[in-house]
């Protein structure tokens, strides 16, 4: 067996064809499998076809026999596979020699104890390639798993990990063994940037506009806070369920941040960042531009689809809940110019899509990681893109989501930590947590609201 690589390019860089090259090279060993998002299987199909006709892929979905097709692969076989069935048809894919295990967005796999991370792990394959954008969003031990699947050994066990790199790196900025982690692993990770190899990337630019609440707004806001604060105060909970409560709080404070009826659904009150949207979608459709705009709350791209047909702007729309096929046929509407907006739930379609049609994106809320969020603004900046791009952030001034932008500057390095820079980064704390419901402005006159 090969030692395995994690590829770690900066998104849109074209890490799907280097891929192929090496399974087109490795080809006449055997079958090869490529595990990714169920969004981008088409994708690969397609991918495949154009760039190595040699080969022929096969989405796993598609057979009627799933088990009696997967040991039916030969040489030149491509079997692309997501990462839900992984898990599913573990005992008929760990079965097979496989020339080349690739995995798409390998960061599925950062949870060590999770199903798909063990399915992935117990694959047999002559040459092992994870390929990540982010190889680390939150902390180090999303890296042992990535390297248990490519290297198992190399890194020890998890806990012996854990307490010779992790903890001394997280806890104590321990620079020596950071040094040490960065030489065992450099070897086995190829990480380059756009800057470094894109000379003739069109620019990007970046564009966090703060949208100031109404006084209404402002009220509910704030009575939502200290209601907030006041439950979580009153809760002797374990650790782990207090925890679980004080994250469905904040999900309602960054909810009320976006629109009030997210929250409130009789709600009369207007959302400021709604209204700065319909501005801004006016502005783009009259310029020509076309725009991908992505929410993590499927019920606030609802709000945004309601607005844009009563606009009368053609758009596309894509969630979790989008059938497969359906979502190509979206893919393939906006990359045509047919239509000028495409909606996208940052979860569903943050990843692995190529939609290039695309100048400007508007995040009309922030994820918690930085790297989410450059995962999804690199649909559109990326190889394929000859016009400029404009990525706009509307964020609500004196709000949880002001707090959030702050957390991505704390961990923005994440992905590179083991190229250059230090290491800092890992899960909030519960007291972290709690500073998100600190007030946010001096001083807010409270009227009686009905929360939740």
């Amino acid at each position: 067996w090969e030692l395995g690589a994690c590829l770690a390019d900066d998104m849109g860089l074209g890490k799907t064809v280097q891929s192929l090259a090496m399974i087109s090279t490795y080809a006449s060993k055997g079958p090869s499998i490529v595990v990714a998002p169920t969004s981008v299987l088409f994708n690969w199909q397609q991918e495949i076809s154009r760039f190595t006709p040699s080969l022929q892929g096969h989405i796993l979905h598609h057979f009627s026999d799933r088990a009696e097709n997967i040991a039916a692969l030969g040489r030149g076989d491509v079997l692309l596979c997501s990462y839900a069935l992984l898990h599913i048809e573990r005992p008929s894919l760990q079965e097979i020699e496989w020339s080349c295990v690739v995995l798409d967005e390998a960061q599925a796999i950062k949870n060590p104890q999770s199903k798909r991370a063990r399915a992935a792990a117990a694959l047999k394959g002559q040459h092992k390639v994870a390929m990540t954008g982010t190889p680390i969003e939150n902390n180090l031990d999303e890296l042992w798993s990535l390297f248990h699947f490519l290297n198992p050994g190399l890194l020890g066990t998890q806990r012996h990990f854990k307490e010779h790199f992790s903890k001394r790196i997280e806890q104590y900025d321990d620079t020596l063994t950071r040094q040490s982690l960065r030489r065992l692993l450099n070897p086995f990770i190829l990480r380059r940037r756009k800057e470094d190899v894109l000379d003739d990337l069109p620019e990007k630019t970046e564009i966090n506009e703060l949208i100031e609440q109404s006084k209404e707004e402002a009220h509910i806001y704030e009575a939502l806070r200290r209601r907030a604060q006041e439950r979580i105060s009153n809760n002797d909970s374990p650790t782990a369920q207090r925890r679980f409560l004080i994250l469905s709080e904040l999900t309602k404070l960054r909810q009320a941040s976006c629109h009030p009826k997210l929250v409130l659904p009789e709600s009369k009150v207007e959302s400021s960042k709604l209204q700065r949207f319909t501005e801004l979608a006016t502005e783009l459709r009259e310029g020509g531009h076309k725009a991908l705009v992505f929410s993590q709350f499927v019920k606030h791209l609802k709000i945004l689809q309601e607005t844009l047909d009563r606009l009368g702007y053609s758009y596309v729309y894509l969630d979790g809940s989008t059938p497969q096929t359906q979502r190509q046929t979206c893919i393939e509407r906006f990359q045509s110019g047919e239509v000028d907006f495409f909606l996208i739930s940052l979860r569903a379609g943050g990843v692995g899509l190529n939609l290039t049609q695309a100048n400007y994106v508007i995040h009309m809320d922030p994820w918690w990681n930085p790297a989410v969020e450059s995962q999804a603004s690199d649909r559109a900046h990326r190889i394929g893109q000859t016009q400029p791009v404009t990525i706009i952030r509307l964020i609500t001034k004196d709000s949880v989501e002001e707090k959030i932008l702050a957390l991505h500057q704390q961990k923005r390095a994440l992905a590179d930590a083991l190229l250059e820079g230090s290491e800092q980064a890992g899960t909030l704390s519960i007291e972290q947590l709690m500073e998100l419901f600190e007030e946010s402005f001096a001083e807010t006159k409270i009227t009686e609201v009905d929360t939740p």
